[in-house]
Formats: structure tokens, sequence, C-alpha cells
């Protein structure tokens, strides 16, 4: 969005001849779900086709770029690797390089881009909320991340993509920049978009997050948690229409007010509520699933956790890749 004016309705006032749209997770002008499947099909309001870039065709063809001279790349990212939009941009840079197509990226502020933490993706675990060597928050715009794509030749095949970048206005990694509009349909508020790092963890475990109500990423909780007197019910809602424990009492932690209390936004993630929840889970065999691992870039968390370590322990080890990870990310800054 400009404003209240959707991008390609701008570049339609100014003459711009939009032969295709790219929709990414979540669709295009209206939110989906997560994780829904995004059908191609046509702008309602341009008539203008739409190819989805999410489910089974996540990289342009060669086909979908034929009279194709420039892909403008425009979303607002929250500056997490789990967060799907850096990925797209990924498959979007390699495809533009692959087919000779040059890529402009509008950079926009990133809301968790005054720091960067966590552990360093293991590649072997590469996917789609995932696909490079960096940590958890990286701390950087999506046009940043783009010349480090480029830069670090990280593009399959070290291809390089024709990549500009126009950058913002008045922006620093200091600048603590409040959304003017939800990014995705379970990032609601602010409070969710700097808790989403520490929380979404959860998404590979049995532990809502609140999806399926007005909440999302600022509770979780389950029905086998102990009854400490706040509880939620996760019900069918747009952009959660079939949430996990859907219609089921969830007891847990409400963090709903941690803006106001101080608890972000805080320059590291918070390990000690996927912990402590791991503590409380009676069921301990049951707490992870299978996307952990995926979500967490690799075994060793999941494996420091039932050891027992402590949130200061398992920061310990992530030292020497994030002393790495700033030499890269230093040499892609547009803001310092």
């Amino acid at each position: 969005m400009i404003g209240s004016t959707h991008l390609v309705d701008t570049l339609l006032t100014l003459g711009i001849n939009i032969k295709v749209i790219f929709a990414p997770e979540h669709g295009f002008r209206n939110l989906a779900d997560a994780g829904e499947t995004i059908e191609n099909g046509k702008d309602i309001e341009s008539g203008i086709p739409v190819i989805s870039l999410y489910g089974s065709h996540l990289k342009p063809t060669s086909q979908d770029l034929i009279g194709i001279d420039v892909v403008i790349f425009d979303i607002q990212d929250v500056g997490t690797r789990f967060y799907t939009y850096i990925s797209t941009l990924h498959y979007l840079m390699e495809s533009c390089a692959e087919n000779h197509v040059k890529c402009i990226v509008l950079d926009r502020p990133n809301p968790n881009g005054f720091y960067f933490d966590g552990n360093i993706l293991d590649t072997a675990y590469s996917s789609f909320v995932g696909m490079d060597p960096v940590p958890v928050v990286h701390g950087m715009t999506v046009g940043e991340y783009a010349k480090m794509l480029n830069g670090e030749k990280w593009l399959k095949n070290r291809v390089k993509c024709d990549l500009v970048v126009i950058k913002c206005k008045n922006y620093t990694h200091k600048t603590l920049y409040e959304l003017p509009i939800k990014p995705s349909p379970n990032l609601p508020n602010q409070n969710s978009v700097y808790l989403y790092p520490s929380l979404c963890f959860f998404e590979g475990t049995v532990i809502s997050l609140g999806r399926g109500t007005s909440f999302p990423f600022q509770v979780f909780g389950s029905p086998d948690m102990p009854d400490r007197g706040f509880n939620f019910v996760p019900g069918s809602v747009p952009g959660a229409k079939n949430p996990p424990l859907l219609g089921v009492r969830c007891f847990g932690t409400d963090l709903r007010d941690a803006l106001k209390k101080k608890l972000v936004p805080k320059s590291e993630l918070n390990l000690d509520w996927l912990i402590s929840a791991y503590k409380d889970f009676p069921k301990k065999d049951k707490f992870f699933n299978s996307y952990f691992d995926v979500l967490a870039g690799g075994p060793i968390l999941r494996e420091q956790i039932l050891k027992g370590m402590t949130s200061e322990q398992i920061r310990a080890t992530w030292k020497d890749g994030l002393a790495k990870f700033a030499k890269i990310r230093e040499k892609y800054l547009l803001y310092k």
C-alpha cells in the first residue's frame, strides 16, 4: 500500500503496463489464512492475471516471465527467518537471474530490524520457512536481504540477479517502526509483531498460539496446561478458519499486555516462554511435533530443551554463529 492506495493501482495511474501480478502467502489484496492454498486468477480491481507463488508453485517459471522487463517486489516483511515473504524474495530473484529479468525491490522498514538473534539455520533443514543460513531474527530490510542473497551467492547455482533497491527515507535500524497495516492475518497489531519471533516456535508444538481468537500470537496455551486463571477457546474466524485446538478450552499465558508491560520490544529472543511451557506440559513426549526442527532450522534447539538447558545456556551456543553473521550482515546494510 502507498497510503490507502494499492501499489498496482498507483502504477496503473502512472501508465505502467502490468502484465502479471505474483501473489505470495496470504494472497493478493484480500488476506487468506496461513498455509491456505492461493489460487491463480485475476485481480478483482484491475483484471490483471494473478499467479500464485504459494503452494505447489513457489518460484516463477520461465513461462511466467515471458514478455516481462522488470519485476517489482514490494511486500511488508517482519524480519524473521520463518516469515515466508523472504523465501518468496529468494525464489523470485533466482528466477529473475535465470531469465535475465531486472528485479526492483521497493524497500520497507523492518519492525524487528533493531536486533538480530537466534541460531543460524542448518541448510540441511532448508525449507520455505527458512531457506538461507541466517538467524531467526535477521535484522535486515528486504532490500538489504536481497543484496545479501546476491552478494553471498546464496541463489541456486550462485546466479546473480540484476537488482535495484529503492531505499526507504528516514529509517535507521534503531527505528521502532509501527506497521500501519497488518502484514498477515494473524499479526493484527504491534504487540503481536514484537512477540512473533519468540512465539512462532510454538507452531512446532501441540500448544495453541491463539489462532482463532482476536489476539493471535499474543497468548499460548493448551487444554493439558495447568489452569492459572487464564484461558481461551480458539474459534473459526477470518484468517484462521480451522485453527489448532478449534473449540477446545486452552489454559496458558496471556501476553496481550506485553507491550504495555515493556516485555517487548527487546533486543533478543525470549526462550523462557517456550522452556516454561515444555516444563509445564505433562506429556513431554507429545510436546514437539515434526514441524519444530523445520522451524528451528535443525534439531539442536529441541535437543537442548529436552536436555534441560536454560535459556542462557542455549543462547551461549548461538554466539559464534551470530558473530559470523554480523560480519556478513554489515556488508549489506543500507541504513546504519
